[in-house]
């Protein structure tokens, strides 16, 4: 169970934080009670972005043959449309 401590004593025991992230430990940042962050391991982080970048390749590699709109359309049908339509750029 990884470790909670307020933005305060986070701030207040910041080497000791980082050193223990460095452990291989994680501390979850609180906010008047309710988690907003955490302080993790480096390996973590480089887990979490390698998953999330083999999702978006995943994802683009579906719509490989979608049809596309230029930038020019795209931007004409953002700017020429009337407030409030959502433009018509398929």
């Amino acid at each position: 169970m990884a470790d909670a401590l307020s933005i305060r004593e986070a701030r207040a025991h910041l080497a000791e934080v980082v050193t223990r992230a460095e452990a291989g430990e994680i501390t979850v940042i609180t906010r008047k009670g309710e988690r907003v962050g955490a302080v993790v391991p480096i390996e973590i982080l480089d887990a979490v972005e390698e998953a999330a970048d083999e999702l978006a390749a995943r994802e683009a590699e579906q719509h490989r043959g979608d049809p596309t709109v230029s930038m020019g359309e795209l931007l004409a049908d953002l700017f020429d449309s009337p407030p409030g339509s959502a433009g018509s750029a398929v």
